[in-house]
């Protein structure tokens, strides 16, 4: 196993890898393919992968297939679930016939719903780090997370996490319970988090910071040429970062990052990854392939210098617009 560098998350105990494997792209959400078609073997062969390298932290959630991707992993670890930190997310609320209402659910009732569902699907009796995946604007986070207390008294999970809320969220859900982590997304193309100052209450809290999509959901890759190369459900279409004029100016803007990384001898990919790393967030790239993951991972070590941050600070200042990251429906149900 490969020696990959430990952090704390939060103030609270847990201890992961400086990098996570993200797998909701290993199955659909909701009938469309998230970033293209996934196959079931390389997606377990990656999570076996990403495990000998030292990539033990794993986030997925119940929206995800709904229900498939938990169910997915459940076969990964199978036997090995001692090796494995688990992250899982609920909120979006899955009926009695496992349809997505797309309705969020913050309620007592329905958070203990959801973490007996999640531990089946896992074939688990504990998920390590559990989120609230989007703020319920019918239910008082209070409520929530003292529901999500009661299950770390419970034993069911081990460490509570809020996913895209605001500050003033965070701090009213801290007094309750002190949370381990807030994941948002997070890259050179998003840094609304910054700009909110929700980074800042991060600090001040001693609260961890878990950042989604690091590669600007691919874009950073440098390996999307035109919107055209998306599979026709690729649910990246809907999102204004990759339409029109926003993509034409993004491109120029991955043209100086891609300089750099060449100069560095690294993937772009490598290069946002390590840019996530040295502002002080945990990212948890998505792939569902082993030879990305290893890349991914090869990342996690790669030390910028301050030249080197002041000059990507230069190409993608924070407030470049880079185009909303969601359709109109989807930034609705971000906290800000």
């Amino acid at each position: 196993m490969e020696s990959i560098k430990k952090v704390k998350l939060g103030s609270q105990g847990l201890v992961i890898p400086n990098i996570g494997l993200g797998c909701m792209g290993m199955t659909q959400i909701a009938g469309a393919d998230i970033y293209g078609k996934a196959d079931e073997t390389e997606s377990i062969a990656t999570i076996h992968r990403s495990l000998e390298l030292g990539g033990n932290f794993l986030d997925t959630a119940d929206l995800y297939g709904p229900l498939q991707n938990e169910q997915l992993i459940a076969k990964a670890i199978k036997g090995n679930r001692d090796k494995y930190i688990i992250a899982s997310k609920f909120g979006f609320e899955i009926d009695d016939n496992e349809q997505l209402t797309w309705n969020i659910n913050g309620k007592k009732d329905y958070v203990k719903k959801a973490i007996q569902r999640s531990l089946k699907n896992l074939g688990t009796d504990h998920i390590d780090l559990y989120y609230l995946h989007r703020l319920d604007p019918n239910t008082p986070i209070e409520e929530t997370v003292e529901a999500m207390s009661q299950l770390i008294k419970e034993g069911k999970i081990s460490y509570i996490g809020l996913s895209e809320v605001s500050s003033a969220t965070i701090k009213k859900a801290h007094e309750v319970y002190p949370l381990t982590a807030v994941q948002t997304e997070y890259s050179l193309f998003e840094r609304s988090v910054e700009e909110a100052g929700i980074t800042k209450t991060l600090n001040e809290l001693n609260i961890g910071f878990v950042a989604y999509s690091p590669l600007g959901r691919g874009f950073l890759s440098g390996d999307i040429k035109s919107p055209d190369d998306f599979e026709e459900n690729d649910f990246r279409r809907s999102i204004p970062r990759f339409q029109g004029e926003n993509f034409k100016k993004n491109i120029d803007l991955l043209n100086e990052i891609k300089k750099l990384a060449d100069e560095k001898g690294i993937t772009p990919t490598q290069l946002a990854i390590a840019w996530t790393i040295s502002k002080g967030a945990v990212p948890i790239p998505g792939t569902k392939r082993v030879k990305y993951v290893e890349q991914n991972i090869a990342a996690a070590s790669i030390v910028l210098s301050s030249e080197e941050l002041e000059r990507l600070e230069n190409i993608v200042p924070p407030g470049t617009s880079t185009g909303e990251r969601y359709d109109p429906n989807s930034m609705q149900m971000i906290d800000q």
